[in-house]
């Protein structure tokens, strides 16, 4: 049963930078694409990032350049560091293996950016 806890949300000014962290548990997180998601308030959820099994990386077009996902296969954790933050990136952030049912991710974390 895989289980995810995500830390390193907050409260952060424009320009600032948080570092989110998702430790996974139940299963191998380097042998499957590893996502970041959010969800503002009154927003569709929407996926920012994404690390492939191979390593490779995707990026939703409005964090490109800000943000960067990154793998701890030893410590099977994966990261997202997020720079030059904006008032738009608040959300409520949440780490899942791609195709993990909705109902089976952890509990996320607030991250809130102020103008």
């Amino acid at each position: 049963q895989p289980n995810l806890v995500e830390s390193g949300g907050g409260l952060v000014q424009s320009g600032g930078s948080l570092r989110l962290s998702c430790a996974a548990s139940g299963f191998t997180l380097s042998l499957t694409a590893m996502t970041w998601a959010r969800q503002a308030p009154g927003k569709e959820l929407e996926w920012i990032a994404k690390i492939y099994s191979d390593g490779g990386t995707w990026y939703l077009e409005s964090v490109k350049g800000r943000f960067t996902i990154s793998r701890d296969s030893a410590k099977n954790m994966v990261a997202l560091q997020m720079n030059n933050l904006k008032p738009e990136d608040t959300g409520r952030y949440y780490c899942a293996p791609e195709g993990l049912p909705r109902v089976s991710w952890g509990q996320g974390m607030q991250v809130t950016v102020s103008s």
